[in-house]
C-alpha cells in the first residue's frame, strides 16, 4: 500500500502555494517540476532549487522519505539565482 504524502509547496516566482499529494518515493526533482507546472511557471526547472526547513536540498534525486519530509510539510521552490529588478 503506497500512502500519499500531503505537502505544501510555495513557488516564490508567482507567490503561490500548491497542495500536492505525492508518494513518499517521489524525488525532489519531480516535486519541483510538478509545483512549477501547477503554478504555470514556464522556465526550465533547472533554474530553481528546493528548500526544506531553510536548507537547500542539494540532491534532488533523493526521495521525500529519504530526506525526512513529514505529512503536511512546507517546502519552497525558488530561483537558483536572483533576477535583476527592472
Amino acid at each position: 500500500m503506497n500512502q500519499e504524502l500531503p505537502v505544501r509547496v510555495m513557488v516564490t516566482d508567482v507567490w503561490d502555494a500548491v497542495l500536492l499529494d505525492l508518494a513518499p518515493s517521489t524525488s525532489l526533482a519531480d516535486l519541483k517540476r510538478e509545483a512549477l507546472r501547477r503554478t504555470l511557471v514556464r522556465r526550465d526547472a533547472g533554474e530553481y532549487v528546493v528548500k526544506f526547513r531553510g536548507a537547500e536540498m542539494l540532491d534532488e534525486s533523493a526521495t521525500l522519505k529519504a530526506v525526512g519530509v513529514p505529512p503536511n510539510a512546507e517546502l519552497i521552490v525558488l530561483p537558483r539565482r536572483r533576477r535583476p529588478v527592472r
